[in-house]
């Protein structure tokens, strides 16, 4: 009966559709469409909340992420999961807090696959939804299962995960091996030049920059001292694959270039992108044409060439005719660090501008510059410019772009939140557990609260202030968002509260975003 009924309607409605236009009444395309929009997720690489115009940012300029923000919603209260990389790239694909995974670390580049194959992921859910899926960029979330051999398939890896195409860096442009990988192969492989990989020692003969300073065109500060590739001094130990490696200056160009010719082919049906840019990582290697265009030096200059990408993409996907069928979600994988590794003036060229803006911190901190980001979400015609307060994070993304195309997506701890990202609400997270090298904190409300933890109040490498002390701590981040005011011993019965609703969350409740404990 069931049946005979939705054949009735199916009769029903074609019959309708004739009829309207016989009578000069036509359907408008962009229903349909519009039912399933494109998705792209821009996610930079230790981006910070003060780099952008419209977080604050006057000294450096970023005319198109200023351009989404102003024609978006510009959320000030836009979360990462993590303040390091690989922690925060696994929540975003996967729904799942990286804490609950005790390899969700920053990976060598030699590191296996982070995430189980079965694992439900974005563009898993995306491809039942009949969307191509796309990675392009730094990946970071580890590949194979621990004895990789780069010169054959390369595997399990991105294209085991739900996308059907990947451009990528296996870890970070800092690390070795320094080789783009097309879905399960080096590109430009020469097979009788083949690659060794080892983060355990050196290869006999080969030079690094501890050894070989004069070989460098940029000095290494910490950390960055082992094997030479373009003169730049990597972490990790590579010989061979001459032909495969990157040009470091030519790298931002041709991710753009393989999310252009991606968009291109797949304009005709739904697609996701996942275009995960390297900058402002280190080493930072703009383009020449924008060497000095900031006065800041290669970090700013990055800055101003993933800017230069961002609008370079929307004017694609304008001349697509498909912008305002595309849904632009913008962030950041974690806070900013000035030096992180290399001499490259960042530090003595930083000038007035606050990478951080008004927030305390930055990478590898629990203070709020780790983790909270630079976060946008712009669809032309559809979202309504604003700015929004609500709390947002990366973690949710799975749960909220699977109900905007149609499919249930039951993610461990990811939650829809559909309606604060298109901005029909302001309703966001009302609890959020952040995450620095392992050390957890919660925020419930406008509340931050950090527990007591060992090791250095600050990174002396980076000059950065990681949040560890011996008490608790206690912000009112509505009142006090540069956290200055440790408000732990004047509200005790407050701090007793979050440390209770963070216990209980850390034990396994993933479900108590609607059992909030009230803090009158």
């Amino acid at each position: 009966m069931i049946k005979y009924k939705t054949k009735q309607f199916a009769i029903l409605g074609t019959s309708l559709a004739v009829l309207l236009a016989a009578t000069g009444w036509q359907f408008a395309p962009q229903t349909e469409k519009a039912a399933k929009p494109n998705i792209v997720i821009v996610n930079l690489d230790d981006l910070g909340y003060g780099d952008v115009g419209a977080y604050g940012a006057t000294a450096l300029k970023t005319p198109n992420m200023d351009r989404i923000a102003n024609g978006g919603i510009r959320f000030t209260n836009g979360y990462a999961t993590s303040s390091t990389c690989t922690p925060s790239r696994f929540a975003l694909v996967t729904g799942v807090y990286p804490w609950r995974n005790k390899e969700a670390k920053i990976l060598p580049g030699d590191a296996p696959l982070l995430i189980d194959t079965a694992q439900q992921t974005i563009p898993k859910v995306l491809k039942k939804a009949g969307y191509a899926t796309a990675i392009v960029g730094k990946w970071h979330l580890g590949l194979g299962n621990g004895d990789t051999d780069w010169n054959k398939e390369v595997k399990p890896g991105p294209n085991q995960l739900g996308f059907d195409y990947s451009y990528i860096l296996a870890a970070t442009q800092d690390r070795v091996p320094t080789v783009y990988i097309e879905n399960t192969r080096v590109v430009g492989l020469d097979p009788n030049d083949p690659i060794r990989v080892s983060y355990k020692q050196n290869f006999e003969g080969e030079p690094t920059g501890k050894d070989n300073p004069e070989l460098l065109k940029m000095k290494w500060h910490h950390g960055h001292d082992q094997s030479i590739v373009n003169g730049i001094s990597r972490i990790g130990y590579m010989k061979g694959g001459q032909k495969a490696k990157w040009n470091d200056e030519e790298m931002a160009d041709l991710f753009l270039t393989k999310a252009q010719q991606f968009i291109k082919d797949h304009k005709s049906k739904p697609f996701f992108l996942y275009y995960a840019m390297q900058q402002p990582h280190v080493p930072r290697t703009p383009h020449p044409r924008f060497k000095g265009v900031t006065g800041m030096g290669p970090r700013g200059d990055a800055i101003a060439e993933a800017d230069w990408c961002l609008g370079e993409l929307l004017n694609t996907l304008e001349k697509e005719g498909i912008l305002e069928n595309t849904l632009i979600i913008f962030t950041s994988d974690n806070g900013p660090v000035v030096n992180d590794g290399y001499h490259d003036d960042a530090v003595e060229k930083l000038g007035k501008h606050k990478p951080a803006g008004p927030l305390r911190g930055g990478k590898y901190s629990l203070f709020e510059a780790g983790v909270r980001v630079p976060f946008i979400t712009y669809w032309k015609g559809t979202i309504k410019p604003a700015v929004s307060d609500a709390v947002v994070c990366q973690l949710d993304l799975l749960s909220s772009l699977a109900h905007l195309t149609g499919q249930e997506a039951k993610g461990l701890d990811s939650r829809n939140y559909l309606d604060v990202f298109l901005g029909k609400t302001q309703k966001g997270r009302s609890e959020l557990i952040l995450e620095a090298s392992s050390r957890t904190a919660l925020r419930q409300g406008d509340w931050l609260m950090i527990p007591p933890y060992n090791g250095p109040a600050i990174n002396k490498m980076v000059n950065i202030e990681l949040g560890n002390a011996k008490e608790y701590q206690l912000y009112n981040l509505k009142t006090d968002i540069g956290q200055q005011h440790n408000l732990a011993k004047s509200e005790p019965e407050r701090l007793k509260k979050l440390v209770t609703a963070f216990e209980q969350l850390q034990q396994g409740g993933a479900k108590r975003e609607t059992e909030t404990i009230k803090l009158e």
